[in-house]
């Protein structure tokens, strides 16, 4: 599996958005076990499925809003738990998968038991104990599908991004990732500074802004509500060889209304200062 993208956005509802492509080689069905950190007391509809098949090219919208400018001088620049029933999950065709919200860890016997883990891997994840999980089902091949997609009520007050690897049911300490990040949420259009580049992270968030809000450069409709037509996307790229973790990022102040934010403004300071000179 390699070449991983993950969308999160959190809304005005208390609820997170996630999408979720990669490439991946299979030689037999597999499936795609995606936690997810739900409010409790969770239910069967705590998380819903959102359909791509019709937007394989999400993650290339999103990779739009980050175009690349070449320099320009050759110097550098600046609650009680529910439990487990024998009630089989509801299962969802959610454009090309095979889908299933798994609402605890105990709930994992209701499904196929070829998409469990061991017990023995559950007892290196203590912290997935109130957490649910979005099941997709992946067919054998090579293949790099449509993106998954579903919107979670969540428990937890930043944005959370599911990127701990665990293959053939083995957690290691570090895993080699490719994963390109993006996410939208105002804290950080509110305090962001003009962008610059394709690769230079904004000094204020430490991602990489985009150049416009999302409309300029997504096709809103296609994405079935889960981008937001008016926010920046911020975007954090992880390769190489890093801690096996899942990736969490603090946010502050109301997820979809941005605070005035003049920084943008800034970077046209010293020629506002050479036309109040001139005249």
């Amino acid at each position: 599996m390699n070449n991983t993208q993950i969308f999160a956005r959190v809304s005005a509802r208390g609820t997170q958005y996630v999408a979720y492509e990669m490439n991946y080689e299979s030689d037999g069905e597999n499936a795609m076990i995606l936690p997810t950190p739900v409010r409790q007391p969770v239910r069967d509809d705590s998380l819903r499925f959102v359909d791509l098949k019709d937007h394989a090219g999400f993650f290339a919208d999103l990779a739009r809003g980050f175009p690349y400018s070449p320099p320009s001088f050759s110097i550098g620049c600046s609650a009680q738990k529910p439990s487990a029933t024998s009630k089989e999950l509801q299962v969802f065709e959610v454009g090309n998968y095979i889908a299933s919200f798994v609402p605890t860890r105990m709930d994992f016997a209701r499904i196929d038991s070829r998409f469990r883990l061991p017990e023995a891997t559950w007892s290196r994840l203590p912290r997935y104990k109130d957490f649910g999980f979005a099941v997709f089902q992946l067919a054998a091949g090579s293949l790099r599908p449509h993106p998954m997609a579903f919107e979670f009520e969540t428990a937890i007050q930043f944005i959370y991004l599911p990127t701990l690897h665990i293959h053939d049911g083995e957690v290691h300490d570090t895993e080699e990732f490719d994963h390109v990040l993006c996410l939208q949420h105002t804290g950080f259009d509110s305090q962001v500074y003009a962008y610059q580049n394709s690769d230079v992270p904004d000094k204020s968030t430490g991602l990489v802004r985009s150049k416009h809000v999302a409309t300029r450069f997504c096709d809103i409709a296609k994405s079935n509500g889960v981008v937001d037509a008016n926010l920046l996307v911020h975007r954090r790229i992880i390769r190489g060889i890093n801690p096996n973790q899942d990736t969490e990022i603090t946010t502050f102040g109301d997820p979809v209304r941005p605070t005035l934010n003049l920084r943008p403004l800034w970077s046209y300071a010293p020629w506002l200062v050479v036309v109040a000179a001139l005249s």
